[in-house]
């Protein structure tokens, strides 16, 4: 399927301003890096705790970051997960030994500020199994109900309660009238012993800062391995100079990525690695479809200017690049916008990385193709010159031997 046919743009006549584009994006990037220290990590490579709560009735990030600080040192980040009465809470801990007590401080902080109204009832929003059986179990039993039959209908609790819409947040427990096998005895014997809270904590992660500075080296080399390997790809399947161009390309979009997550201040985790090594595949695809045309036409049009061929052989794949950049960009676009907070960094990345290495495929790789075959252009050209000087020279002197010898 072609969009365009037989089209005529001088892309390489439009590529200063790109370039200067790239330039200041780069310079943007490197200087916020320099002045922040480096990229802003998350804790799968910093260590830390991580808990995503959800709130019957979400209060302020302020107020959550305010009632953790109480107990919790260091770096505390609340993110609100949009359309959701979701956060995300991280801290950064550098002790690993504590990193068990921070997660066990943000529980008992959480439930203090936010959660008072249970008392001294079970949290039927945070308790887990072995907790509920324990304190159902001598109530349940005066109701009549054997182990098994207590185990069945904690199960079935639990289960109702972390089933979407619900998503491990009961608002009353009438809703447990909803859950089979309970009958009515069974539920006012749990009223007495539970309450529905106001919040219910899910996702839960802790790294130590040593996983995590193992996972960021390891992170470091499968961008830097994934780049040497392409490269020598590239050179075998087409010339050096080839791989080099990608290469270079490539690293100019992961370089302007990163930059771009200093500039706004977005962490960098193990989904953004992801994203990254994605976008060094995307990118150099890319680059190697529009080298491959290059290939060909170099075999048709001999005669033909390496810099018109070049740009010929772009015309040629544009329907293509469109179709395929522009398609991964809706993609790419619509997580950003509804994927959340969770698919933030991700989404981000693939964004910004579709645009960048969609244009230096154009505009970056294919310039230092041209660049290098005018060098060697020179060279050669400079090459004939000295032999035809030498050769003018070395006339004069035969023939004045010639004339010696009559």
């Amino acid at each position: 399927m072609e969009i365009f046919k037989q089209t005529n743009f001088d892309f390489l006549g439009k590529k200063w301003p790109f370039i200067i584009a790239s330039l200041v994006l780069t310079l943007l990037g490197l200087g916020s890096l320099f002045v922040k220290g480096g990229p802003k990590y998350g804790i799968d490579f910093n260590g830390g705790a991580l808990m995503e709560v959800n709130f019957k009735q979400r209060p302020p990030a302020e107020q959550i970051r305010a009632a953790l600080r109480k107990k919790i040192s260091g770096e505390i980040e609340v993110q609100e997960v949009s359309n959701s009465e979701r956060v995300l809470i991280s801290t950064s801990v550098r002790d690993a030994k504590s990193l068990e007590a921070v997660r066990s401080d943000m529980l008992s902080t959480l439930n203090a500020a936010f959660n008072s109204s249970v008392g001294n009832k079970l949290d039927i929003n945070t308790v887990g199994q072995d907790a509920l059986m324990d304190g159902l179990r001598d109530p349940l039993a005066k109701a009549g109900l054997s182990d098994d039959q207590l185990g069945a209908a904690v199960r079935q609790i639990l289960n109702y309660r972390d089933t979407p819409p619900r998503s491990g947040l009961i608002r009353n427990l009438d809703e447990l009238a909803n859950v089979p096998g309970l009958n009515a005895a069974v539920l006012n014997t749990i009223k007495q012993v539970c309450a529905a809270g106001n919040m219910h904590v899910g996702r839960i992660e802790v790294v130590g800062p040593k996983i995590g500075k193992d996972l960021r080296q390891q992170a470091i080399n499968v961008v830097l391995i994934a780049l040497a390997a392409m490269l020598v790809y590239i050179a075998f399947r087409f010339e050096w100079i080839y791989g080099v161009a990608a290469v270079i390309a490539v690293f100019h979009d992961t370089v302007i990525t990163i930059g771009l997550f200093s500039i706004f201040n977005k962490q960098i985790d193990l989904t953004v690695i992801a994203a990254l090594l994605t976008l060094v595949g995307y990118s150099m695809n890319d680059t190697i479809v529009t080298f491959d045309r290059i290939r060909e036409n170099l075999k048709l049009h001999a005669r033909g200017s390496f810099r018109d061929i070049v740009n010929a052989s772009i015309n040629q794949t544009l329907s293509r690049t469109i179709l395929t950049s522009g398609l991964t960009f809706l993609t790419a676009i619509s997580l950003y916008l509804f994927g959340g907070q969770v698919l933030s960094g991700f989404s981000f990345a693939l964004v910004v990385g579709i645009i960048i290495g969609t244009y230096s495929s154009i505009f970056i790789a294919s310039p230092i193709l041209i660049f290098w075959q005018d060098v060697a252009e020179g060279r050669r050209k400079r090459s004939r010159v000295s032999v035809g000087d030498t050769r003018v020279r070395a006339v004069p002197g035969a023939v004045k031997g010639i004339k010696t010898v009559k």
